[in-house]
C-alpha cells in the first residue's frame, strides 16, 4: 500500500486535469452559477422598480425550458404529426426537426448584458453617430393599461434601427425583436439571443417551421413580453414606406384574448439624415447587384471609424417619433373579412402621420425639383416644410440645417456645390431620390398647395 509507483508525466498531467475538471463541475461551477444567479436576480429586482413595464418572468425563463415548452405545445404537436405524415418520416424525426427550429428561434435573454452593456453601448454609439431627436415620447404610452402587452411597430430604415430603439426604449422595458437571417452569423447570433431577439427565416419555410414560430410569438405575447416589429420586413430600398407584411401581425392578433389583457400597438417612425447602408440598399433596388441586398460591413465600419475619430462631415440627425397608440380590443376593422390587413394598413398610416422630415430629405427634394443654388434650395425647402408642420426636424434653424446637409452631400460626391450654386452629379441622382422619398407622404390638399407655391421648374 505504501509503495511508490512511477508513472509517466503525461499520465500525471491527465490525472490532475481530470481531478480539476471534476472539482470545478461539482463544486466551483455550481457555486459560480449560484453567485451569478443571485446577482442577476438582485439586478432584475432593482430594474423592475424603475422600469415603466417590469421584465416579465417568461423573458427570464431558462432557454432550455422555453424550448421544451414550445415543442410540447399542442398546436406544435399536431404540426409535428402532420409534417411526419406529409414527408413520410417517423414522428421522432419530425419532433427533432421541430426542436431544431425551436432552438433556432428561441432567445436566451440576459438582463445583465441588455442593461449593463448593450444599453450603454447603444446610447454611446447612437449619440456619436447622430444628433438624436425624439418626438412624442411623453404622450406615447399615456393611458395605456399597465397589464397590456405593448408592441412597438416601426418602419425599417436601417439596421441602426435596432440600436437606436433599444436605447430609447430602455427606460420603459426590454424589447423582443424579430431579427432576420442576416444576424445568424457568429458573433452576432449569441449576442442577439442574449438581448432577447428571436430569429425569423425569410426562406426555406414550411408549415412546421411556421407553426413553431407562430406559437413562440403567441406564447411570448400572452405572457406580456413587449415586442418590436418591423412590418416592412426589411430596410426600405428606395427610401419610401413599404406595404406591410402581415406574418408577425397575424400571429399577434391570433394570440389576443378579447376577455384578457389588451394588446396595444405603438407606431414608431424613424428617419435619418444619413442611412449607413444607403448605397447598398439602392444597388439592390436598382438591380445593379446579382445577389439580394447584402450589407457591406466594411463600408459601415469605415464610416463608423471616421465618425468616431471626427474625420467625417458634421453629424446628421436621427429622428424618432411616436404616434397614437392603437388598442387591439378597441380596433374595429373597416373590412371585417381581412382584419389583419386592415390593422397593418392602419398602423402604417399612423407611422406616416408622424414620420419626421429631415434637412437632407428636404434638400434632396428641392434639388430634384430644379433648385440650382443655395437660395433656391432654401426657398423650395421652406415651402415644403410649411406643409409638414411639426414633423420637420431642423436645428438650430432650417437654413443652417440645409447648408449643413448640402455640405454633407458635397463631401459624399452627390452634388457639386461651391457654397452658392450647385448641380447634382450624374451618379448621385439615385441617392437624391432615395432621401427625397423619405419625406412624409403629403395629403392631396397639401400637394396641391405645395405645387401652387413651388417657384422652381
Amino acid at each position: 500500500m505504501g509503495r511508490t509507483v512511477d508513472v509517466p508525466v503525461w499520465i500525471l498531467v491527465l490525472l490532475f486535469g481530470f481531478a480539476a475538471v471534476t472539482f470545478a463541475s461539482h463544486f466551483l461551477f455550481p457555486s459560480v452559477r449560484w453567485f451569478l444567479r443571485r446577482r442577476g436576480e438582485a439586478m432584475v429586482a432593482r430594474l423592475n422598480t424603475r422600469l415603466a413595464r417590469p421584465i416579465q418572468p417568461f423573458k427570464l425563463a431558462r432557454r432550455t425550458d422555453t424550448i421544451m415548452r414550445l415543442v410540447h405545445d399542442p398546436a406544435v404537436a399536431r404540426a409535428i404529426a402532420d409534417h411526419a405524415r406529409d414527408e413520410g418520416v417517423p414522428e421522432e424525426v419530425a419532433f427533432e426537426r421541430a426542436r431544431d427550429y425551436a432552438r433556432e428561434i428561441v432567445p436566451g435573454f440576459s438582463a445583465i448584458l441588455y442593461f449593463a452593456v448593450m444599453m450603454r453601448l447603444s446610447r454611446w454609439l447612437s449619440q456619436r453617430l447622430y444628433d438624436v431627436r425624439v418626438l412624442g415620447r411623453d404622450r406615447a404610452l399615456d393611458g395605456v393599461d399597465p397589464e397590456a402587452t405593448v408592441v412597438f411597430v416601426m418602419n425599417h430604415r436601417s439596421n441602426m434601427d435596432y440600436v437606436l430603439v433599444t436605447w430609447l426604449a430602455s427606460s420603459e422595458t426590454p424589447l423582443s425583436y424579430a431579427v432576420g437571417e442576416w444576424a445568424r452569423r457568429w458573433p452576432l447570433r449569441p449576442l442577439i439571443r442574449a438581448l432577447g431577439g428571436y430569429f425569423v427565416r425569410r426562406r426555406d419555410l414550411n408549415p412546421l417551421y411556421r407553426m413553431v414560430l407562430q406559437r413562440y410569438v403567441q406564447i411570448a405575447a400572452r405572457a406580456g413580453v413587449s415586442q418590436a416589429v418591423f412590418p416592412e420586413g426589411r430596410p426600405s430600398r428606395d427610401g419610401a414606406l413599404q406595404p406591410p407584411k402581415l406574418g408577425i401581425l397575424s400571429y399577434l392578433v391570433d394570440a389576443h384574448d378579447p376577455d384578457g389583457p389588451d394588446m396595444v400597438f405603438v407606431p414608431v417612425a424613424l428617419n435619418y439624415d444619413r442611412v449607413l447602408e444607403d448605397r447598398a440598399l439602392i444597388a439592390a433596388d436598382t438591380g445593379r447587384e446579382a445577389h439580394p441586398f447584402r450589407l457591406r460591413w466594411w463600408q459601415v465600419a469605415r464610416y463608423v471609424r471616421q465618425r468616431l475619430l471626427g474625420r467625417h462631415a458634421p453629424r446628421g440627425a436621427a429622428a424618432v417619433a411616436l404616434g397614437r397608440p392603437l388598442s387591439l380590443t378597441g380596433f374595429r376593422a373597416p373590412s371585417p373579412e381581412d382584419p389583419v390587413a386592415a390593422l397593418g394598413d392602419e398602423l402604417m398610416d399612423r407611422i406616416a402621420d408622424v414620420l419626421p422630415a429631415l434637412p437632407t430629405a428636404l434638400a434632396s427634394d428641392a434639388i430634384l425639383g430644379g433648385a440650382s443654388s443655395l437660395a433656391e434650395v432654401r426657398e423650395a425647402a421652406r415651402l415644403r416644410a410649411s406643409t409638414l408642420g411639426e414633423r420637420v426636424v431642423a436645428e438650430p434653424d432650417l437654413d443652417a440645417a440645409l447648408a449643413t446637409a448640402l455640405d454633407v452631400l458635397r463631401r459624399r460626391r452627390v452634388v457639386d456645390f461651391d457654397g452658392t450654386t450647385l448641380a447634382p452629379r450624374p451618379d448621385g441622382k439615385d441617392l437624391l431620390r432615395f432621401y427625397a422619398a423619405t419625406l412624409p407622404t403629403q395629403k392631396p390638399e397639401e400637394i396641391q398647395s405645395y405645387a401652387g407655391r413651388h417657384l422652381i421648374g
